[in-house]
């Protein structure tokens, strides 16, 4: 209670308001340099999902670090020397593409709410970053039964286009019932955009830059189609290639790609 507290003064005192009927909870506003704050954030490692071509790393300043006031997600092509433990289980000695992402499994978890998040994305053919959130129950039911929520992504083969995305065990693009959205923004990635996604038990509304641009209702059919009442962890992440971001090739001659975030404040309501 004392952090929450001493965030929303912390913003107060800056002259950042809150949006109308909301009140803060949760924030970082990456104002000192160096690797992520360890009490917020932690990490995956290794190579994760959807056969992307990056390593994920844990802890190293040339994946991710905050600078200059924004949290750094940065994918290379720096021929990574494995640990031994890594491997061992990779099967490699070298990641020849490495990136990170962030998350707050662990330190900070949420059931509804307003999450909002100002970032810059990274250009070019094969760059996959994202902001989003699973359902802590996943390695108990597993994925897409916990539930995602995809606040924002976007991959660098479609220049101008912001997608949303709903996952849950009966409505996902593996049964080809996906649900979501998308917003057509001409050059997106010269500048600093705002993310946000609002969360109740009966709906979801995700915007860009405050204009709303897809909205799910709680059907009421239960856990298949709305595992939405439980509580979610946040994360940032870069990924590079794989099942949607290599779907028209991938051009490595972009990295470094570098993924800027100002910010990350979470609301509750009043």
């Amino acid at each position: 209670m004392k952090e929450v507290l001493a965030i929303a003064l912390g913003l107060m005192t800056s002259g950042l308001a809150a949006p109308e009927g909301w009140k803060l909870v949760w924030s970082d506003e990456f104002e000192v340099d160096g690797l992520p704050d360890s009490k917020k954030w932690g990490y995956e490692e290794g190579y994760v999902r959807n056969n992307e071509l990056q390593y994920y790393t844990a802890k190293r300043s040339e994946n991710a670090r905050v600078e200059k006031g924004n949290l750094v997600i940065e994918a290379r092509k720096d021929e990574m020397a494995l640990s031994s433990k890594a491997k061992r289980t990779q099967g490699k000695k070298t990641a020849p593409i490495t990136s990170a992402s962030v998350t707050t499994e662990g330190t900070a978890t949420w059931t509804y709410g307003r999450f909002e998040i100002r970032a810059k994305l990274p250009v070019g053919s094969g760059t996959w970053p994202a902001i989003w959130m699973l359902g802590t129950n996943m390695k108990e039911v597993g994925w897409p039964t916990c539930g995602e929520l995809d606040i924002m992504e976007f991959v660098g083969n479609q220049p101008d286009t912001i997608h949303a995305n709903v996952h849950t065990r009966d409505f996902n693009h593996t049964k080809n019932t996906g649900r979501g959205g998308k917003i057509k923004v001409e050059h997106v990635t010269k500048g600093f955009h705002t993310y946000a996604m609002e969360w109740s038990k009966d709906e979801i509304r995700f915007f860009f830059d405050d204009k709303p641009y897809f909205h799910l209702k709680n059907d009421g059919s239960g856990v298949g189609s709305w595992p939405f009442d439980k509580p979610q962890y946040l994360i940032l992440n870069l990924a590079f290639g794989g099942s949607w971001g290599a779907a028209k090739g991938v051009d490595e001659s972009v990295l470094p790609a570098t993924y800027l975030i100002d910010y990350v404040r979470v609301y509750e309501r009043k």
